[in-house]
C-alpha cells in the first residue's frame, strides 16, 4: 500500500508541475505583479496602492487552517 501512495503521490506531484499558470520565481529587480485582493475592511487592497510610499511582505501559510 505504500508504493501505491507514493506512486499517486508522484503522478500528483508531475501533473500539477505541469500545469499552466503556475507563477515562477522573480529576479532580483523585477517587479512583482499587481495583487488585487478583497480586504477585512470591505473593498478590495490592491498592491499598487502602496507602490513606492511602503514596503510590502506577502506571506502564505500554506497549511493554516487545514487539518493535519
Amino acid at each position: 500500500m505504500k508504493t501505491y501512495g507514493f506512486i499517486a503521490a508522484f503522478v500528483l506531484a508531475l501533473a500539477l508541475a505541469g500545469m499552466p499558470g503556475t507563477a515562477a520565481a522573480l529576479e532580483v529587480g523585477e517587479k512583482a505583479p499587481d495583487i488585487d485582493l478583497p480586504s477585512t475592511k470591505g473593498g478590495n487592497f490592491k498592491s499598487s496602492d502602496l507602490a513606492g510610499k511602503k514596503h510590502l511582505v506577502i506571506q502564505f501559510y500554506v497549511l493554516d487552517f487545514t487539518p493535519t
